[in-house]
């Protein structure tokens, strides 16, 4: 029987290494989904929104390093990838995606599910092209799977279903594609200006990102030859935490005041690998030095005072012959006592309080930490249970940790479990979950279950949005529509034949997650949280300062000064009484 370009497809993405495609069959994306059933060499992972496929993909490929794929049918299918491709796009993870489309001759007739991927696309892709014609075959796949590998990025291929099976070009000849490992650095000018800088010194900081994987060894040198602290973003957090003595923990709006006043009172602040998005946490004074291997990401944030271009294992072993070891260490123990201090207050913080409820985060995220895997992958979503894992979850160099960091999506913790655990199965995998962002995406529960996923949900169930409360506290607004009226998601859990435990007693939490963590399959453990406990910022600013007193007094002449009492006492009386 003759190849079919959908044939072609799955054999140049078996050549490339692909082990899975997660997506959601539809009739123009038939041919491709029976060119992979013939094959029999990929996994089918069949989520239940596509949006989950490709945040699923961008955490496989985000663990692995290797390219990952997802694929969805014409119009309605192929468009809810994009929030996940989004995502994918701005961590810089190498996917693609196989948008199917419309008949190739219905193409412009505003034809039944009729859009324009190519177009829609562009915004959350490197590459984006589509195929007309059997002939682009396979050199636009093979540019589209360097792209994203080489770039680590997204590509987009459309094809319309007659074209998936439409009879491959007779001749063409398949090769593997591997990820290119050049080195790059600046030049030796270059690093010269920047020893002078570090040099002449006298208090250095260094902010890391996620630019600093692969380059921890290097990392920890520079930081002894300069004495400095090390503040890290939240993307660089699993790959610089680790095996530190120099670290000052994060900064940032869920970040860590330690780290806040290390970049503030210092004298130059080298940045490796990070594109840390707030101005208003970079220091005022200080000279700034920024290496990254992208250098439009080279002063996008703050002034730049030498901005060198290359990657930061590369450029920091070429630096450091270049660099005289400092002796001074006062500014760098001032930042770890600094970080120690607020370590302490925050460990106060993550306990059982008396078994009163409701119940602390910050001692549901602490437990975790303590019962978890010393490999174990974490996922979260955005908002507090961001916060919660930034400041609770330690990294040893095997663990992971995968959230919507750039993109700042909800819902993205399950979908990249799915990821995550399909691309590890005998590795334990644990979702720290808001109501809000389990609940936006809650029928892709069933996926665990068809595909027997063995992943441990965390939920913390608040009733309410309630990062988006605190933003609304910070800018003096009462709240309004963040309210939650949630079921029982345990019950949920287990109406599907997942384990699910309802927890809202401190006592009872630590039994609850050992044996959900024991527990063979996938596992759903729905804890009772307080919703008023607040993650105050590094840096309380003027402006939230008065929008704080702003909402405190809106909300009594609303009525609602109960809720402040209940602030109180879950975040000023609760400190004084420790």
């Amino acid at each position: 029987m003759a190849k079919t370009i959908a044939d072609l497809i799955v054999e140049s993405l078996r050549i490339a290494g692909v082990k899975r495609v997660y997506g959601l069959p539809g009739d123009s994306l038939n041919g491709f989904t029976d060119a992979l059933r013939r094959d029999g060499t990929m996994e089918w992972v069949h989520v239940r929104n596509e949006e989950v496929a490709a945040f699923a993909a961008g955490a496989d490929a985000h663990l692995t390093g290797s390219l990952a794929v997802c694929a969805a049918s014409c119009g309605p299918g192929n468009l809810h990838l994009i929030n996940g491709l989004f995502d994918c796009h701005r961590s810089r993870v190498p996917v693609l995606a196989i948008a199917a489309h419309i008949p190739s001759a219905e193409i412009g007739t505003n034809y039944f599910q009729e859009t324009h991927p190519q177009n829609l696309f562009k915004e959350c892709s490197d590459y984006c092209e589509m195929v007309g014609v059997p002939e682009q075959m396979p050199r636009v796949l093979e540019i589209a799977m360097r792209t994203a590998i080489n770039l680590s990025g997204v590509s987009v291929i459309v094809l319309p279903g007659d074209v998936l099976l439409h009879n491959a070009v007779a001749e063409h000849n398949l090769v593997p594609i591997r990820s290119a490992q050049p080195i790059i650095r600046p030049n030796d000018d270059e690093l010269r200006d920047a020893a002078e800088i570090l040099n002449s010194a006298a208090k250095i900081t260094i902010l890391g990102g996620a630019g600093c994987k692969g380059a921890h060894k290097e990392l920890i040198a520079t930081a002894e030859a300069l004495k400095s602290p090390i503040v890290h973003a939240l993307r660089g957090k699993e790959y610089i935490e680790y095996d530190n003595p120099y670290d000052v923990g994060l900064t940032g709006l869920i970040g860590f005041s330690s780290g806040y006043r290390a970049m503030e009172d210092c004298d130059v602040l080298l940045m490796l690998g990070t594109d840390f998005p707030y101005p208003q946490f970079f220091p005022r004074h200080a000279k700034v030095i920024q290496i990254d291997l992208r250098g439009n990401q080279i002063g996008r944030r703050t002034k730049v005072d030498l901005g060198l271009v290359g990657s930061i294992k590369d450029t920091l072993s070429a630096l450091l012959p270049l660099l005289t070891t400092k002796t001074n260490r006062a500014h760098l123990d001032a930042k770890i006592e600094d970080y120690k201090k607020v370590r302490e207050g925050l460990n106060e913080l993550a306990g059982p309080n008396e078994n009163k409820t409701p119940i602390h985060p910050q001692y549901v995220a602490k437990l975790i930490d303590r019962l978890a895997a010393d490999d174990a992958i974490f996922t979260c979503d955005v908002g507090t249970p961001t916060v919660w894992s930034a400041r609770y979850l330690t990294m040893n160099g095997r663990r992971r940790l995968l959230g919507s960091f750039s993109h700042g999506s909800m819902a993205c913790a399950v979908p990249q479990a799915i990821g995550a655990q399909s691309a590890f199965p005998t590795r334990q995998v644990v979702t720290l979950s808001g109501d809000g962002g389990l609940a936006m995406m809650l029928g892709d529960l069933l996926t665990l279950r068809q595909l027997k996923l063995p992943i441990k949900m965390v939920v913390f169930n608040n009733g309410a949005l309630a990062f988006v409360e605190l933003e609304m506290k910070a800018g003096g607004i009462v709240n309004y529509a963040t309210d939650l009226d949630n079921p029982s998601f345990a019950d949920l859990a287990n109406s599907i034949g997942i384990h699910g435990v309802h927890v809202d007693q401190p006592n009872n939490l630590e039994s609850a997650l050992r044996t959900a963590f024991a527990t063979p399959g996938p596992a759903l453990i729905e804890v009772m949280v307080n919703r008023q406990e607040l993650s105050m910022p590094p840096h309380i600013s003027l402006d939230q300062m008065k929008g704080f007193s702003l909402y405190m007094a809106r909300s009594v002449l609303s009525g609602r000064g109960d809720e402040i009492i209940d602030l109180a006492k879950t975040n000023v009386l609760q400190r004084i009484l420790s």
